[in-house]
């Protein structure tokens, strides 16, 4: 895999509700709002969401282990949540590196996680990354 500036890595994943009830567990947000369908139908979203930090894991299993990968050391990230997103449904991650500091081994890398059906863009944000023999 080719790393440096404006280099392009895409990702395809999905969730599944085992996987929501996995990560309500681990972290112990057991928001009714990822696991009880009743409560959810009430909201605007009609259904369970996902946990948008579910969601975001998918930079830093990319970041970490794909693109640059093993060996990078996470030293920031922003994101932003803009749509909801809903387990069985195919989404795409792109990661473009947006800058490089190649004295200090950095690189800033703007991630976007897109649902594949619609398009659209439900989580955004920018992963600074250090590593030493790719950056």
């Amino acid at each position: 895999m080719e790393f440096g500036l404006h280099a392009v890595h895409r990702y395809g994943f999905r969730f599944s509700q085992a996987d929501v009830i996995d990560f309500a567990r681990v972290t112990g947000d057991n928001n009714p709002l990822h696991l009880d369908a009743d409560f959810a139908a009430q909201t605007p979203f009609k259904r369970p969401i996902i946990h948008g930090m579910l969601g975001a894991s998918i930079f830093t299993k990319v970041l970490g282990t794909e693109f640059p990968g093993y060996g990078s050391v996470y030293l920031g990230q922003t994101l932003e949540f803009l749509r909801p997103m809903f387990v069985d449904t195919d989404y795409e991650a792109t990661f473009t590196v947006q800058s490089v500091d190649p004295v200090k081994h950095t690189a800033q890398i703007l991630g976007e996680l897109k649902d594949v059906q619609t398009g659209k863009v439900t989580t955004r944000g920018i992963a600074t990354l250090m590593h030493r023999e790719k950056i």
